[in-house]
């Protein structure tokens, strides 16, 4: 392994940490600027976002979302077994798994699957696709119809309706 690879691969895991901290931290602007100007997001069972002003307005909902649906809008994403391959000096692939923790515990947890293209001396997403694997009940940030092997009968927070009368 070449020194410019070792490089390549700490700024690509330094991207991937850059875009879970603005996210969990909900800095949308620092978020989307992890991408490529040209750059996607496929979330599993969504049309894929094109484009930064895509990715910014879809994760604006969901950050508006995360916070209609809790006390404390806690999320804290937590990735590993990082899997990169450079290509060439200018592409690169990356996997790596994700667990997501909001005030729950552990929320839910999938994987990504990057695409990763060189600008000038930074690595950014040229294309992030996220599955998530599973949800745990009462998942602040996974509808009930998409979770995998939870229990979807139970309400989340934003569905159940407070008793009348007590």
């Amino acid at each position: 392994m070449t020194p410019d690879e070792l490089l390549a691969r700490e700024a690509i895991r330094d991207l991937i940490a850059r875009y879970n901290h603005a996210g969990d931290r909900g800095l949308l602007d620092e978020l989307v600027a992890c991408f490529a100007q040209d750059g996607a997001m496929d979330l599993e069972g969504e049309p894929r976002l094109e484009g930064r002003p895509a990715i910014h307005a879809h994760l604006s909902g969901v950050v508006r979302l995360l916070a209609a649906s809790t006390r404390r809008a806690t999320l804290r994403h937590h990735v590993s077994s990082v899997r990169i391959v450079i290509h060439d000096a200018a592409h690169a692939e990356a996997w790596s798994y994700f667990s997501a923790f909001t005030e729950i515990g552990l929320d839910h947890w999938g994987r990504y699957a990057d695409r990763l293209v060189r600008s000038g001396s930074e690595w950014l997403f040229a294309l992030r696709k996220v599955r998530v694997d599973g949800a745990a009940p009462g998942s602040r940030m996974v509808a009930p119809s998409t979770r995998k092997g939870a229990d979807v009968s139970r309400p989340t927070r934003s569905e159940a309706k407070p008793s009348e009368g007590r």
